[in-house]
């Protein structure tokens, strides 16, 4: 695989489906950021064997894709495929994935002799001793779940959920709520006649600190919180 070039492959009913594409504008146009497909293509060609220079025939192509249309098979192919990473795209996938990772846990887990969370430094120390290798594709929640197992005979670490009694006044409340909710499970919520807001929101308790900071930062310490298990 050269750097200037990488190969996206999809196989339907036994037949592999590849297409030669730029490494940095594929891995954008799959992501969401780039849609224009000619712009990620080296060629329109469809192979079966891009490195050998086998290409498919168009019936093949009708039969996968009912069409024989490259660009449209090569959307295809770019979003429900697998794209080949360069060393660089991957090393740089899997460096955010650690990141995001360290980030999940410190905020999620606590020591449970403190019952306060793990600066990110310490997480990401006695990730090292561990030697995890990170999949830049596996989710993130799964492979914290994994990792936080194999720390703890190094790192105590316990992901303690706890529920949270919340109000908010009217003139805080349309914004707080869409910060409210990225922190966890709304279990109840109630929209009052005054237009203020109140609810009942379960999450880690590792994140608690955060959520009192970030609640406070938008109601300038108006809203009121309360632990209720």
């Amino acid at each position: 695989m050269s750097e200037k070039y990488t190969i996206a492959r999809l196989t339907k009913d036994k037949v592999h489906f590849e297409i030669l594409v730029k490494p940095q504008k594929a891995l954008s146009y799959r992501n969401g950021k780039l849609s224009a497909i000619s712009s990620v293509l080296i060629t329109d060609q469809i192979f079966s064997d891009a490195n050998k220079g086998k290409k498919v025939s168009e019936e093949q192509m009708l039969t996968a894709f009912e069409t024989i249309d490259p660009h449209k098979i090569a959307d295809v192919i770019l979003k429900k495929g697998t794209l080949q990473l360069t060393t660089e795209q991957r090393r740089k996938m899997v460096d955010d994935k650690r990141k995001q990772i360290i980030d999940f846990i410190s905020r999620q887990a606590v020591d449970p002799k403190t019952s306060l969370p793990h600066p990110p430094l310490r997480i990401e120390n006695a990730m090292e001793q561990i030697r995890y290798i990170i999949d830049p594709y596996k989710p993130l929640e799964e492979q914290a779940r994994d990792i936080v197992k194999l720390l703890r005979p190094i790192l105590p670490l316990k992901i303690e959920q706890i529920s949270v009694s919340v109000t908010i006044p009217v003139q805080y409340a349309a914004r707080a709520y869409g910060t409210i909710k990225t922190f966890g499970e709304l279990r109840s919520e109630e929209w009052r006649a005054d237009g203020s807001w109140c609810g009942i929101i379960d999450l880690s308790a590792g994140a608690y600190s955060s959520f009192l900071t970030k609640l406070g930062n938008i109601t300038k310490g108006n809203g009121e919180t309360k632990i209720i298990k």
